[in-house]
């Protein structure tokens, strides 16, 4: 088997191919250009898209040629969900969008040399077909039957499915068509997912140009349950540090399931096979080491966000848990934290602060006043990493982080926090 091939079977990320044996030939023909696209349906690419642009590198890697399309014109139309229809935005909001996932992605793909990858925009072909010729041109190949077997479809019938989203998938094939026509591209990667979409297009390049043209899938990633992996309480997890920074990212992947890390290490890390079965083997022989997702959250944050970010994280996670001083942390990274913990609003009350058995209560580090004092005189109560040892104590202004937080902890492992209005 083609070694680029081989690497991505055994990683997992190989769920489909359109003809495995014609595939495995053109790429040892020589450099292939496919390409990867984003819809920009949001202000930022999440976890599941990095594993497309992860695999997107390993291509590049293997020597060909990647185009990272960002969907301009599908970002206003919007692929059918099946929980409903899409909410339109507006075209100033999508041209925003273009721009943050152009910079996102563009970090994880060479611009240089001989295979440089390329950013394509699919509003600059759109844009520029008149409707007619839309559906002289590209709807004459999409019988209305094989649409409406469609899964995603058929789902909607009953509730019901605008015109504009059943014709997405024209859209989108009409991207592979274009890149075929303009840069000779014969590959497209994306989610499982997307196989109908990604299909439809090698099936409209092979009717309108009469062409064989490739596509491969990878597999979506899930947690045990068989939810996505990716998806928290708090909703996605973002490539944008705005919205998931380097400390929540690192967290997250520090608490991957024992089941599932090192299938998440074969898919986002560049770590050899050998060093992945050793941590295999270390899961099995030492889980509460928890090797593998310190592995797994130090490539993937040093992947997003850089090794400088990482260590910031990892400095105010010792930090919390009692191993480093909480004040040397920047506000920044102390922010961070105290939005991944969740730190509550409290008042300052008589013209106090406020009292730490309050906050004990208040950030859920205990369940009442009672535990909280029957934790200070037991001896495991701490207010920013420094044992309290009167039940009476208050948090005074020389007590805040940054000047309005402080860290709550019950022994090692129970963790709160408080934003104090001043």
């Amino acid at each position: 088997m083609n070694a680029l091939l081989e690497d991505l079977t055994w990683r997992g990320l190989l769920a489909n191919s359109t003809d495995p044996r014609a595939l495995e030939a053109q790429l040892d023909e020589g450099p292939v250009t496919f390409y990867v696209g984003f819809d920009p349906t949001g202000p930022s690419l999440h976890i599941g898209h990095l594993v497309q642009l992860l695999t997107a590198r390993r291509l590049q890697a293997a020597g060909h040629r990647p185009l990272i399309l960002v969907g301009g014109a599908t970002g206003l139309i919007g692929d059918p969900k099946a929980s409903g229809e899409r909410v339109m935005n507006s075209k100033e909001v999508v041209a925003g969008w273009v721009s943050r996932l152009r910079e996102q992605s563009s970090q994880f793909v060479s611009f240089e040399g001989e295979n440089a990858a390329r950013m394509v925009n699919n509003l600059d072909w759109a844009s520029s077909i008149s409707a007619i010729d839309f559906l002289r041109d590209i709807g004459k190949y999409f019988p209305v039957n094989r649409m409406l077997d469609r899964e995603i479809v058929k789902s909607r019938l009953e509730s019901g499915i605008s015109f504009t989203e059943f014709s997405y998938v024209l859209l989108q094939s009409m991207d592979y068509l274009e890149l075929f026509r303009r840069y000779g591209c014969r590959l497209q990667t994306g989610g499982s997912d997307q196989w109908g979409n990604i299909t439809a297009g090698v099936e409209l390049v092979r009717r309108a140009s009469g062409e064989h043209v490739h596509a491969l899938a990878t597999p979506l990633l899930l947690k045990s349950d068989g939810t996505k992996f990716g998806k928290t309480e708090g909703g996605g997890v973002w490539l944008d540090p705005a919205m998931t920074s380097a400390y929540a990212l690192h967290q997250f992947f520090l608490n991957a399931e024992d089941s599932k890390v090192i299938e998440y290490l074969k898919a986002m890390s560049f770590r050899s096979r050998e060093e992945i079965m050793d941590l295999e083997q270390q899961t099995l022989s030492s889980p509460h080491r928890r090797a593998a997702q310190h592995a797994l959250a130090d490539d993937v944050t040093d992947l997003v966000h850089g090794e400088i970010a990482r260590r910031h994280a990892e400095e105010a996670a010792r930090a919390v848990f009692g191993s480093a001083e909480l004040a040397r942390l920047d506000e920044p990274t102390l922010a961070a934290v105290m939005a991944e913990i969740k730190a509550v609003e409290i008042d300052p009350t008589d013209g106090h602060g406020p009292a730490v058995v309050s906050a004990l209560v208040a950030s859920g580090v205990v369940a009442s006043k009672s535990a909280a004092r029957r934790a200070i005189e037991e001896g495991g109560a701490y207010l920013n990493n420094v044992k309290v040892t009167d039940i009476d104590q208050t948090i005074e202004p020389e007590d805040l982080l940054a000047g309005r937080y402080a860290v709550l902890r019950r022994g090692k492992h129970t963790i709160g926090a408080v934003r104090v209005n001043r």
